[in-house]
């Protein structure tokens, strides 16, 4: 056994080698691109959020070099992307990019103002044309985050906005539908707040047109660091979930690898799988202020990309 193994690395090193066929004794910092090239079958995605947070640790953009980016996303071993986008020229943008290195799209990202009466008909409008779009690049599930009435600030929304913002997630979703995608509510902390009362109403919407997009850390971090509270909203609304968002933390601070942590990622995969459920499942770990600067973005969302596929291999097959 290597000196300072975790637990997942003690159980993840005979899993690895079976994958492999036997004989590769691991060092914790050999072979990540080796292994993510083992692992690249497997049916995992990668937010863009997470690249976006690592290349500019590293003093890079996401966007300056698209060709660049993805030949970094294949490099870590994923065939699957989750990209964010803010109009169709987005979409455009990688078209021809994603194809090049044998990439999918199965979901997307977008942000959306459906509190407002005043901007809700533009903002769906721009929505569903964007998922028009993706559509066209092959996309299932489009992911939307309701914008709250100021990124970062404390201002909560009224009973009345919160009450036509459901009305229009639902209404977005019936027209998302039609053209064949399938909407998925997603939160940040924010929506936490107050009881969660916001999380909660928008998922009094009709499961026909609204499905959940589990964001598990922004859960547990916007209920206090609570996993009584993530699992008990995992119990209520299992059945909803069509994707996982992944990232973990140590005692409050995002880890730079996904692994062992704050949250039992185990018993999370565990529940799904015992309840026959298989979401998309889409690797979003991130850097913040305090997160160790050990590894380059390929060689930790590589380590990351490994123990999920671990922790999740039931899920992904």
């Amino acid at each position: 056994m290597l000196n300072n193994e975790s637990p997942l690395e003690m159980k993840r090193r005979p899993f690895v080698k079976k994958m492999i066929g036997g004989g590769l004794l691991m060092s914790p910092m050999m072979g990540t691109q080796d292994l993510a090239r083992v692992f690249a079958q497997e049916n995992l995605s990668c937010q863009q959020y997470t690249w976006f947070t690592f290349f500019r640790r590293e003093k890079k953009e996401w966007v300056e070099n698209l060709d660049h980016s993805f030949a970094s996303l294949r490099r870590a071993g994923f065939q699957m992307f989750e990209p964010t986008f803010e109009n169709v020229a987005d979409v455009n943008a990688i078209r021809d990019l994603v194809a090049k290195h044998e990439i999918s799209v199965k979901s997307f990202y977008v942000n959306s103002v459906l509190h407002d009466p005043a901007d809700v008909s533009e903002s769906m409008d721009l929505v569903v044309s964007i998922g028009e779009a993706a559509r066209k690049l092959g996309a299932e599930i489009i992911v939307t985050n309701p914008s709250p009435i100021q990124w970062g600030g404390p201002e909560n929304k009224s009973d009345k906005q919160l009450i036509h913002q459901a009305q229009s997630l639902e209404k977005l979703g019936k027209e998302l539908k039609s053209i064949g995608l399938t909407l998925a509510y997603h939160n940040h902390d924010a929506e936490m707040r107050e009881g969660a009362r916001e999380f909660h109403h928008m998922l009094s919407t009709d499961p026909d047109y609204v499905s959940l997009c589990l964001d598990a850390h922004w859960i547990y971090r916007g209920s206090g660091n609570s996993s009584v509270a993530l699992f008990d909203i995992i119990n209520l609304y299992r059945d909803r979930i069509v994707e996982l968002h992944l990232r973990q933390s140590k005692r409050g601070t995002w880890t730079e690898t996904f692994g062992v942590g704050d949250i039992d990622y185990s018993r999370l995969a565990e529940d799904l799988s015992k309840h026959q459920m298989k979401p998309l499942v889409v690797m979003e770990q991130a850097v913040e202020e305090g997160t160790p600067h050990r590894l380059h973005s390929i060689e930790a969302l590589s380590a990351s990309r490994v123990n999920a596929t671990y922790t999740f291999q039931n899920l992904l097959h």
